[in-house]
């Protein structure tokens, strides 16, 4: 599960061949705050400005939303909160520089970061969904993941009795595929990260693991 990223800065846009975001979004997002995602439209792939936390098309209450920013791949398709976005293939990429999950150590929660060992940003798999809630026009995503308890650097990452989730990375090559795929295709997509390819370090000193990132 992700609960707490860092997107991608707009300044580092141009390493992933894409636009500045013409808008501002805070470097630090949890849910409900609001960052940057690539969708596909008649126009071509366009960024937008989503809530992090999927809002169903029914709901009626913002407030009332809670646990919506991770949507299990098992059951994206039935649940209430996630099956509209899932049936009208609304499929997004989310440009994160890391993530962030807790690692225990000793019994204790310690956040770390998870980020690309070559410094990269990269694109997380995701679903958006457009609402209208009291009359406010509402964009909103979710980051899907899979199950995570045999993955060699994954496993790592939650509490020890919980079950290990990750988050799904779109690789350079599919990144329209997957803005353009129908839900019958989408599950092809949902793979392990390469563990090769990916590092990890403590939250409060990644400016020590990651000085040129911004």
């Amino acid at each position: 599960m992700c609960a707490n990223y860092e997107p991608i800065a707009k300044n580092r846009a141009q390493l992933l061949n894409l636009l500045e975001p013409t808008f501002e979004y805070r470097a630090d997002l949890y849910p409900g705050y609001v960052g940057p995602i690539l969708i596909s439209t008649e126009h071509g792939i366009e960024w937008r400005e989503a809530r992090f936390g999927l809002v169903p098309n029914w709901a009626d209450d913002i407030k009332k939303v809670r646990n919506t920013h991770n949507a299990r791949s098992e059951t994206v398709a039935s649940k209430p909160s996630f099956r509209h976005a899932w049936a009208k293939n609304q499929f997004c990429l989310i440009p994160v520089e890391t993530i962030f999950e807790p690692k225990y150590i000793d019994g204790k929660s310690h956040w770390y970061g998870i980020y690309r060992q070559d410094d990269m940003p990269f694109m997380v798999a995701g679903i958006y969904e457009y609402a209208v809630v009291n009359g406010e026009h509402v964009v909103s995503m979710s980051m899907l993941t899979i199950n995570a308890d045999m993955h060699p650097f994954m496993k790592q990452f939650h509490a020890p009795d919980d079950e290990k989730r990750s988050i799904v990375v779109i690789p350079k090559g599919r990144r329209k595929d997957w803005l353009t795929c129908s839900n019958s295709q989408a599950r092809d997509f949902l793979i392990d990260l390469p563990p090769d390819e990916y590092t990890a370090a403590p939250k409060n000193e990644m400016h020590k693991f990651r000085p040129n990132t911004h």
